[in-house]
């Protein structure tokens, strides 16, 4: 069952929600703003509450906001099936593995003002490509607009900067889970990249759910994550299990194109926030961490169209007729993640 804490509108003024299921508990005007800096206690006494809460609306009536205000927002690239596959598409005559993806979760700083929540409507963006058989670039919509299915964690306890937080702190700092949609624009990325990583090619969307379950709710589908060769850096090193095993789906157009399982993570997320901090850099209330696109060994467990695709050369069959390599206007993505709910969004034409 989906639990979890949100933000909704009722008689035009913001309140505090959390759902159960196929309802929410009104819990007062308010955000998750107000209850994200007041640490551990607070919100396991604040879930305790909410489980219990008696005033209760359909969640059909109720029209969600973003959850809280997103203070930063941090991408990483977490999956070694997916690095992998990226890796033998674009450089098929190396390691598919730069060199150092096996020592740390690289990562990368996203932008925190163009998250929204689930339900919003994506604009194809414009941006800078350069056709292969062309001599210079051009300005465009793009042409190869992606998914990448991620979970997210949501700081909630700030730390200080020039003290890094150790993964064995991580549940003293983490509110919760989200289910997140990095919405990519390949043929964007691909230009813009080198040297510096990615830019507009990520910048203009990121969607994630409406309800962030609290990671105390989560402690059930905790399991071993994947053995990591080389052993990690002693800052890295984790002696729990922090894997989380959430079932995945994407559906595009009504046709389910993928299924797989967090669990398969390499670099787990008490090691994002180590390795985030490993400098000094200080994290702060409504932080959004991404995994980076979620994918698994097998062929249908890829989390982007990207990988499903093979890079647009099979494309994919949806019920009732029709192919996609890449997403055209007017489609409607919707990845679920249990118990994180799900998160939609459908494409409009570029302005």
């Amino acid at each position: 069952m989906i639990q979890g804490f949100g933000t909704f509108l009722r008689d035009g003024e913001s309140h505090l929600g959390f759902r159960r299921g196929d309802e929410v508990a009104d819990l007062g005007p308010g955000s998750l703003d107000e209850l994200l800096p007041r640490g551990r206690d607070a919100w396991e006494r604040a879930t305790e509450q909410a489980l219990a809460a008696d005033e209760l609306i359909a969640l059909a009536d109720v029209e969600p906001e973003l959850p809280f205000t997103i203070a930063d927002y941090v991408d990483f690239y977490s999956s070694l099936e997916h690095a992998t596959n990226l890796g033998r598409m674009f450089r098929p005559d190396a390691e598919p593995l730069l060199p150092n993806w096996r020592h740390l979760p690289v990562g990368y700083h996203g932008r925190s003002g163009t998250v929204v929540v689930s339900g919003t409507p994506v604009r194809r963006p414009r941006g800078q490509a350069k056709p292969p058989d062309a001599e210079a670039p051009v300005y465009r919509p793009s042409r190869r607009l992606d998914i990448e299915l991620e979970l997210g964690f949501v700081v909630g306890t700030p730390s200080r900067i020039g003290e890094p937080v150790p993964a064995a702190a991580f549940a003293d700092h983490v509110f919760g889970v989200v289910l997140v949609n990095d919405w990519s624009a390949r043929d964007i990325q691909a230009w813009e990249y080198v040297p510096l990583g990615p830019f507009l090619g990520k910048s203009f969307a990121t969607s994630i759910s409406a309800w962030v379950t609290p990671l105390a709710l989560l402690d059930d589908r905790r399991v071993p994550a994947p053995v990591q060769e080389p052993e990690p850096l002693p800052h890295l090193q984790v002696d729990e299990s922090w894997a989380l095993d959430i079932p995945l789906e994407v559906e595009l157009n009504r046709t389910v194109i993928a299924r797989g399982n967090a669990r398969g993570l390499y670099w787990t997320m008490p090691q994002q926030l180590a390795h985030a901090t490993s400098n000094g850099a200080s994290v702060g209330a409504g932080d959004l961490m991404a995994s980076g696109t979620i994918s698994g060994a097998e062929r249908g467990s890829e989390g982007s169209l990207i990988e499903l695709t093979r890079n647009g050369s099979e494309p994919l069959r949806l019920d009732g007729g029709g192919e996609r390599t890449f997403l055209d206007d007017g489609d409607e993505v919707v990845l679920r993640g249990d118990p994180l709910g799900e998160v939609r969004g459908r494409i409009l034409p570029s302005a």
